[in-house]
């Protein structure tokens, strides 16, 4: 029993492997596997002679890897779905797949076989792609001063983990209700307009939590988590962002930063920092400065005039080294090769039953309709497709609000399936692309996206008839 089991393991790979042989026969017939290449390694190297960065090394290198990644991956992508598209449906068109389809080999395995060998292909461009990008970094950060080259592997070059303060969602639910609550008791408001007034409350009571008036100070205190256990003796840092309504001659604004929590740590004060407003601004603070339980006290002063805004999702969040940049990228490519699958998945989905021009047109458009997801997300959250004026509040409304706007959003959930992952960002602050994070892009867009475009490509590539299909082109 396990012999026949063993023969018919050994038989499905061959047949399997005979398909993607042809795949990549098909890519250097049509001279893909090599433009693509040279493509690859000329935007890897041709790139760092156009950027424009702010001087430094850090600057540099993060642009460095956000333009090379950011083109790799497009130049992938859009070669996959040709390939994808022009593979399958090629062969049909051509009568080839009509000589395949009658050997012994079911046409799930010819799909799959599709599939395995347009993989192997981006992995292997991927990788030339990843290792020539590495290197290069590698080999641009050595040639710097000692004290850039630390600043780059302390803060780029490097994978940190991230950890911020509560956001107090709970309770600032809570306060906007009551305060909702207590104008309903002294005012009349219509029902049209009890959400808008809802989420006018809801934004006072959010700028409550994050406003910094003049001469006030502000205090955060951040819990470490299991972190705590290796970062002693290991240096933070601080990455801020405020927002102000105001501006002044100079464009920056002042603040006194202390981190610490006297007597039960030692404390760290800061000069006087000025900083520009919507902007990312990162600093070192000096190393043990959270107590036993891993809480980090961080508090500011503002020195200036007016008020600041330093939003609880994104102005303010404490930084710290988790492990080494090599580990990282390869994580990080490994999401990128997640993506390929998909498109991969989806070019051939599509030439299951249409020609060429019409799945690689329709495969666009699929790709069109991601890139215009924040439209659908402006018309979700306005719950309206037509006219919003947001200065007055005031909306309209269509009667196609009612299909168009669920639709939004189930399509806005599959697509965040995929979007949700963002390893160029990552790597380009030198943040950590985790296990974790892979795992699950391996689980939601290898396993549920690429999985269901393969089984629908599948489900009507074997109910195709072939022979009646090319006759009637």
């Amino acid at each position: 029993m396990l012999h026949f089991a063993c023969f018919g393991i050994s038989s499905l790979m061959q047949r399997l492997f005979a398909i993607t042989w042809l795949t990549w026969k098909a890519a250097f017939r049509f001279k893909l596997f090599l433009v693509v290449a040279i493509l690859l390694l000329a935007s890897v190297i041709g790139l760092p002679l156009l950027i424009k960065d702010d001087g430094t090394a850090r600057g540099f290198t993060q642009i460095l890897l956000t333009y090379t990644l950011s083109t790799v991956t497009g130049l992938l992508g859009l070669s996959t779905l040709w390939l994808a598209c022009g593979t399958l449906a090629r062969d049909i068109e051509e009568c080839q797949m009509q000589v395949v389809a009658v050997k012994p080999i079911a046409r799930w395995q010819i799909w799959l076989g599709k599939w395995l060998g347009i993989m192997s292909l981006n992995a292997v461009l991927l990788s030339l792609a990843g290792l020539s990008i590495y290197c290069l970094l590698q080999w641009r950060s050595s040639r710097l001063p000692l004290d850039e080259q630390k600043v780059l592997h302390n803060e780029v070059l490097v994978a940190r983990g991230s950890a911020k303060p509560p956001t107090f969602d709970r309770d600032i639910g809570i306060e906007a209700e009551r305060r909702l609550q207590e104008r309903l008791k002294k005012t009349r408001i219509d029902t049209a307009d009890l959400g808008l007034v809802r989420k006018q409350i809801l934004e006072q009571v959010k700028a409550d939590y994050q406003l910094v008036p003049p001469s006030y100070s502000k205090k955060w205190v951040i819990d470490l988590g299991l972190a705590k256990s290796y970062l002693r003796n290991q240096p933070l840092y601080l990455r801020i962002k405020f927002n102000t309504a105001d501006q002044n001659a100079t464009g920056t604004f002042g603040g006194l930063w202390e981190v610490g929590d006297p007597p039960r740590t030692p404390a760290w004060r800061s000069e006087l920092m000025s900083l520009a407003p919507d902007t990312f601004h990162e600093f070192a603070i000096e190393p043990n400065l959270f107590d036993e339980s891993g809480n980090l006290t961080v508090q500011f002063l503002n020195v200036n005039n007016t008020a600041l805004l330093f939003p609880l999702d994104e102005g303010f969040e404490v930084l710290y080294r988790e492990g080494n940049f090599g580990l990282n990228f390869i994580r990080a490519l490994g999401i990128i090769f997640c993506w390929m699958a998909l498109l991969a998945a989806l070019g051939l989905a599509g030439a299951s039953f249409l020609s060429f021009p019409v799945a690689a047109f329709c495969a666009l458009g699929i790709l069109t309709l991601v890139f215009a997801s924040g439209t659908m997300a402006s018309a979700v959250t306005e719950g309206t497709i037509a006219n919003y004026n947001a200065e007055k509040g005031t909306k309209g409304s269509s009667p196609a609000d009612v299909v168009i706007i669920p639709t939004f959003r189930a399509i806005l959930k599959v697509i965040g399936l995929a979007r949700d992952f963002s390893p160029i960002d990552s790597l380009s602050t030198g943040r950590s692309v985790t296990w974790e994070q892979l795992g699950l892009a391996v689980v939601q867009i290898v396993g549920l996206l690429s999985g269901s475009l393969a089984i629908f490509g599948i489900f009507i590539f074997t109910r195709r008839e072939l022979a009646t299909a090319q006759g009637t082109q």
